[in-house]
């Protein structure tokens, strides 16, 4: 039976090879044994997004943010995906928490490089 970093890894060549049909099958396997694993769950929302699923890619970012609430990548895809299904405040929204995530980041580096 093939680790979860190789299932990862096919799904991932999947998507690249523009079959999202079987990376969405793919990443949902990951997922099953780790519904954790934000690689898988960021990819899969650009898996969904590939289709044209955009609800299915937007819960899916929503994930991602419950996951990686620090992180400015799902806020930032989240606003891809709402601004593509035409939901252009709620985009907006999502991307101005982008910024001030990137912000508050930068702020760290610059405090830990005067240490």
């Amino acid at each position: 039976m093939p680790s979860i970093e190789e299932l990862y890894d096919q799904a991932y060549d999947l998507l690249c090879d523009g079959e999202a049909d079987g990376a969405i099958k793919a990443y949902q396997a990951v997922l099953d044994i780790d519904p954790d694993y934000v690689d898988a769950v960021h990819d899969l929302a650009h898996a969904y997004a590939d289709k044209d699923m955009l609800d299915e890619a937007i819960e899916t970012a929503k994930r991602l943010i419950a996951l990686t609430p620090d992180d400015a990548m799902g806020f930032t895809i989240l606003s891809r995906f709402y601004q593509q299904k035409g939901m252009i405040p709620e985009a907006e929204a999502e991307a101005a928490k982008a910024r001030v995530l990137d912000w508050k980041r930068e702020l760290q580096e610059k405090k830990l490089g005067q240490g």
